[in-house]
């Protein structure tokens, strides 16, 4: 995979809680092996548990964690709210907005740009905005994070579907096993294989994501 051709990568799911802070983390981790310099971005983390009277972005603090602390945490995750909902949703409890003009600055970055969503790729993230117009804004390839589940070659084809029709490079599918049950029946890459020709991947539970970059 020749990797440097793109600028960055946005990272985003057919659901939530499918495992993309996971499957981030093992990209920076093999991107940073490679040699590429990183900016890593998790603008906005709802869900936040307080830890010593602040805010803690568990997500953000991984990725922070991954890229060996390049940056500040209040760098990578600047937006941070407690209510376990929908970012806007979550900002509106507490008499805040949220804009993907705003989310875009925050992203801004002359190195190789890993940013990572919130839900889906049709979740709303901002008051003017779903993850998607934040990819859009940023002109990022996609990354997507599918559950590697049965109804996961439906849930990957709208995903893909729907990156496509919005005008954005899709980089590749990752099938994460996120559960240590999976029918050892299902073959989900081989299902999908026919009707697309995305790069595809699997990852199995807790394992290691296996990439090849190129130059």
């Amino acid at each position: 995979m020749h990797i440097k051709q793109f600028k960055g990568l946005f990272i985003t799911g057919s659901d939530t809680d499918i495992g993309k802070t996971y499957i981030s983390c093992q990209l920076i981790d093999q991107l940073r092996s490679a040699g590429i310099t990183l900016t890593v971005r998790k603008p906005v983390e709802s869900g936040c548990q307080k830890v010593n009277g602040e805010l803690h972005p568990a997500d953000g603090a991984l990725l922070h964690q991954h890229n060996n602390f390049a940056e500040d945490l209040v760098t990578v995750t600047p937006l941070r709210f407690e209510a376990a909902l929908a970012p806007h949703r979550a900002a509106s409890l507490e008499n805040a907005s949220l804009l993907i003009s705003d989310l875009t600055k925050i992203c801004r970055s002359e190195n190789f740009l890993l940013v990572e969503g919130a839900g889906g790729f049709l979740s709303p993230l901002a008051n003017d905005g779903l993850n998607r117009d934040l990819a859009l804004a940023l002109g990022l390839p996609v990354v997507i994070v599918v559950d590697d589940r049965l109804g996961a070659v439906n849930q990957a084809l709208l995903t893909i579907e729907s990156v496509l029709q919005s005008g954005l490079e899709i980089a590749f599918v990752v099938f994460n096993q996120s559960s240590a049950s999976i029918d050892s029946e299902i073959n989900n890459i081989e299902d999908i294989q026919p009707y697309c020709d995305t790069p595809l991947f699997r990852c199995g539970y807790n394992k290691t994501l296996q990439l090849i970059f190129t130059d």
